[in-house]
This record gives C-alpha cells, sequence and structure tokens, in this order.
C-alpha cells in the first residue's frame, strides 16, 4: 500500500509546511517564557542568559533547522546551581506540607493553562504528535497530583511509634526530605520525565538541581523553571543548568550536595552516572533501557494483540524506553499477525507533527535516526523481511514490520527505540518466556492470552519489573510503581514508591524509665 508522505521536505508539501511555521509561535514567544528569552539558565531564582558561555543549538527535527539557543552550561554553573539548592533547601523542608503541596497544585494548574503552548514544544523540541503531547501531558499533571499527596510523607510530625525490646523505651521513626536531589531527564517524554522526579522531589522539601536533555532543554529543563517560578517556589528551590552531559553530566551526577541522583536514559549512560553518584555515597535512582517484548499466545483474541502492537510500536515512533521491541508470536498465528500489523502500520500517517492528523513524527536527532536505519539494514542483510515502511528520510523512519526475525538479530537483541515492529515466531511458552527473557534487560513487556491465569503464569515468568496481560508494554501510572530490573535500572519511581527514594529515614528512641546496664 502506498502511503502519503506528508513530510516538509516533500515538494508538494511546502505550501503546507509554510503556512504552518507562519501561525506556530517562536519559542521566545509562548506564554510562560521567561522575559528574556530561553536562552539563560535558571539559579538561584535567576535567569542567567547565556552571556560569554557557549551556545546549544535547540534543532526542530521536522525541519532539522535551528529554532533557538540555549547556554552551554558549565561545572561553575552546576556548582552554582547546587549551592542556590544547599542554601534554600532547609527553609523549603520547613515549611508546612500543605504550602509545599500547594505550589506544586498551582504548577500544575499552570501547565494546564499552558496545554497548547506545551503541544508546541513537543512537536518543535521533539518531533512529537498532538496525541502524544496529549498522553504525556495528562502524565505529567497525574504524577504531579500525586506528588502533592506525598507532601506529608516527609512531614517529623507524623511520626510512627514502635514498641521496644528494652524495658520503658520508645521508638520513634519519621522521614525526613533528603536534601539536594539532582535530576538528568532524557529527551523521548522530557516534560514528565523531569517532573516525575522534580515534582515528589519539592512536595516532600527537597531542592533540586536538573540537568535536561541537550535535545529537549527547554520543555524538558526551562519550562519547569517558569512553571514553578510563577506558581510561587521560593529562590534556589528548583535549579536548571542546561548543557552537554559530556562537559557537566559527571558533575551533576558526582556532587557533593547531591543526596540523591535521578537518572532516566541509556543503560551504558545510567552506568556510569550510577557509579559516579555512588562514590559519593548519593542514592543512584536510574531508570535505563528496555527490550520489551510483546508475547502473543496459540490462543490469544488476535485483535486485541494487534491492537496493542500497534499501539506499544509506533506511539511517539517508538522512542520509550517501554515501547515494545519484540513482538513474539505463536507459530499457529504468525502469518496472520504479521499481516494485520503490517497492513494497520501503512495507514498511518506521516508527517510534521504540527499537523494534528499526522501520528507518526520524525525521529528526534540524527544519531538515532541513523542507528535505526542500521539496525534495520543489518538485520535485512541476515535475512529479515521487511513487510511494511522501510524507508529512511529526513530523520523520519517509515513505520516498519519486519518478519523473518530471529532473537540474535540486531533489531531484536538491540534496544532500536525506532517504530519498527520485528516480529518473531515461537512454538510453545517455555519457548516464548526464554526468548522474552534471553537480554539482558528487564524494564517492562506484556502478554496476550485469553486464559488470565496462565497469561499472569507467563508474565510472572518474565524476568522484567513489569508485565501488562492483553494489553501491551507502554503502561505507566503515577500511582503505581514503575522501573525495572537487571541493566534495566535501580530503584523505583512514582507514589510511596519515590517517595522512599527521596527521603530519609530517621529512629528516635526515649528511654523514659532508668535502664539497668549491666555493668
Amino acid at each position: 500500500m502506498a502511503r502519503e508522505r506528508q513530510s516538509p521536505t516533500d515538494a508538494d508539501a511546502g505550501d503546507a509546511t509554510t503556512a504552518t511555521d507562519a501561525t506556530a509561535p517562536d519559542l521566545d514567544d509562548l506564554g510562560f517564557a521567561p522575559s528574556g528569552g530561553w536562552n539563560a539558565i535558571h539559579v538561584d531564582g535567576e535567569w542567567r542568559a547565556q552571556g560569554d558561555r557557549a551556545g546549544l543549538d535547540v534543532v526542530d527535527p521536522t525541519t532539522r533547522t535551528a529554532v533557538g539557543t540555549v547556554p552551554a552550561g558549565t561545572d561553575a554553573d552546576v556548582n552554582a546551581a547546587y549551592a542556590a539548592a544547599e542554601s534554600a533547601q532547609r527553609e523549603w523542608a520547613d515549611r508546612p506540607p500543605e504550602e509545599r503541596a500547594s505550589v506544586v497544585a498551582d504548577a500544575r494548574e499552570l501547565v494546564g493553562e499552558y496545554r497548547d503552548e506545551f503541544a508546541h514544544l513537543f512537536a518543535v523540541e521533539c518531533g512529537g504528535s498532538r496525541l502524544k503531547a496529549e498522553i504525556e501531558l495528562d502524565l505529567t499533571a497525574g504524577t504531579m497530583e500525586v506528588a502533592e499527596g506525598l507532601a506529608d510523607a516527609a512531614d517529623p510530625g507524623d511520626t510512627d511509634e514502635y514498641e521496644s525490646v528494652v524495658e520503658g523505651k520508645r521508638n520513634l521513626v519519621f522521614r525526613e526530605p533528603a536534601g539536594v536531589v539532582g535530576v538528568i531527564s532524557p529527551w523521548n517524554f522530557p516534560l514528565y520525565l523531569s517532573m516525575r522526579a522534580v515534582a515528589p522531589a519539592l512536595a516532600l522539601g527537597n531542592a533540586v538541581v536538573l540537568k535536561p536533555s541537550t535535545h529537549t532543554a527547554v520543555v524538558g529543563g526551562l519550562a519547569l523553571a517558569s512553571l514553578f517560578e510563577e506558581a510561587g517556589l521560593p529562590d534556589g528551590v528548583l535549579n536548571v543548568v542546561t548543557g552537554e552531559g559530556s562537559a557537566i553530566g559527571e558533575t551533576v551526577a558526582g556532587h557533593p550536595a547531591a543526596s540523591v541522583v535521578s537518572f532516566t536514559g541509556s543503560t551504558e549512560v545510567g552506568r556510569r552516572v550510577g557509579a559516579t553518584a555512588a562514590e559519593q555515597l548519593s542514592l543512584p535512582a536510574l531508570e535505563l533501557g528496555g527490550n520489551n517484548a510483546h508475547v502473543v499466545t496459540a490462543d490469544a483474541d488476535l485483535d486485541r494483540a494487534v491492537d496493542g502492537g500497534v499501539f506499544g510500536s509506533f506511539t511517539h515512533q517508538g522512542q520509550e524506553c517501554i515501547s515494545i521491541n519484540r513482538h513474539l508470536v505463536h507459530e499457529s498465528l504468525y502469518d496472520e499477525y504479521v499481516e494485520r500489523l503490517a497492513e494497520r502500520a501503512e495507514r498511518l500517517p506521516v508527517g510534521d507533527p504540527r499537523d494534528e492528523a499526522v501520528l507518526v513524527g520524525p525521529v528526534q536527532n540524527e544519531s538515532q535516526f541513523e542507528t535505526i536505519a542500521d539496525l534495520v539494514e543489518r538485520s535485512v542483510e541476515r535475512g529479515a523481511e521487511i513487510e511494511a515502511g522501510g524507508e529512511f528520510y529526513d530523520w523520519f523512519v517509515e513505520p516498519t514490520v519486519l518478519s523473518g526475525v530471529t532473537n540474535e538479530m540486531p533489531i531484536a537483541a538491540e534496544e532500536h527505540f525506532g517504530p519498527v515492529a520485528p516480529v518473531i515466531p515461537f512454538s510453545d511458552d517455555e519457548e516464548a518466556v526464554e526468548m522474552a527473557n534471553d537480554t539482558e534487560y528487564g524494564l517492562s513487556g506484556s502478554v496476550h492470552c485469553e486464559d488470565t491465569e496462565r497469561a499472569i503464569d507467563i508474565a510472572r515468568r518474565l524476568d522484567t519489573g513489569m508485565v501488562h496481560v492483553n494489553d501491551q508494554p507502554l503502561n505507566d501510572e503515577p500511582h503505581v510503581a514503575f522501573g525495572g530490573v537487571n541493566a534495566s535500572g535501580v530503584g523505583r519511581y512514582n507514589g510511596e514508591w519515590i517517595a522512599e527514594e527521596l527521603t530519609e529515614t530517621r529512629w528516635i528512641s526515649v528511654q523514659e524509665e532508668a535502664r539497668d546496664y549491666p555493668y
């Protein structure tokens, strides 16, 4: 089936693209942009302009052109940010929990007010469709609302009392803020994946130093500073330093002022971040890569399995750590599954994400584009067949379905992070579990089976942090534990689990009667 491309690089799309660009607001004209524009870092309540620092281009992945600039922050900027955070944290922690929660709630309301501006930012910085924007904004609002409810978890006045083995003693256990939290966030869901650490950290009484991805420095970093500034957060409690990870990432991760370092990104970088944080005895909270399997058993509802397969592989161009990386399908359903998945992939509209009819935009950056193309090419050379898509142009990757794939081919063995669906046959449940677990990762997964108890049994045998029965791996609920095992990370995000990461437990015992010591 021929696809009607809507890429702005096509000659016949030129007029439409020009019209879109003409009506789109400039980054510095958005309603919540700082008065001096986004070309500044935010430290101790001040927007510090680029000055004599180098600049980093904000690149629109649809046009591959720069639409703005942000500062390339330095180690000195990071040190200043941590100093501001340390200075502001104790006074912020001493505020009543309901006051801290109120600031987060006000910022959440602003996210709703600026919904259209954020949708524009997602398109311009991430290549994200309007559907992707709606999903991310809902997740962001959800994680902020949950964070508001966590505020009193770090209230020293909220103390649990435990019996003692010592006569006349009372044991008091309470939680207090960890202190200063360093956050390093990625480019794929930048607002949400920054906010899921920032919002609970602030609500619990911590101060934060945030380094967003270089690719999404505005929507993943500076926009949060602007939101919380407008919401009335005191100076120094949230500091945002933009810059190259290779230049300042080690200083952010290894700063002695950081009690916790939250990182979301690749396993390769995450290992280094975790090691650097651990050297300072900072707690690393790491959500890393995945190689998620979508398991379709012989008695699965094929309609539901294909629906889940399409959504889980192609939403936001497959650029999610919990996207489907491999479709494992029972051999009796294999041919029909491949045919249906390919037919659905061919119908997905590809083009400029500022067009609300578009569901698949460009991948976010050139390096990622080249990686996906290379993985597909090497897998085809080893025998995989392209059933749909397979074309690459100007950072656009057409939704691609591959048959004849084995678990050892590059497109299946490596996290491809793109709109590619490799489909692999299996003969029985044992083989499916073995194939699903044949990876260093263990983040998410899904199992389709009409027998729910059997599906749950398969799910429990998958060596992964999260599994979704008769659904797909692309699930995140801000009140449910989120995280992986093995090379997919350390710790858990969301709800009470992130509260444990971002607080310290204290024990005070009170000896109310004279104690009889043995000497």
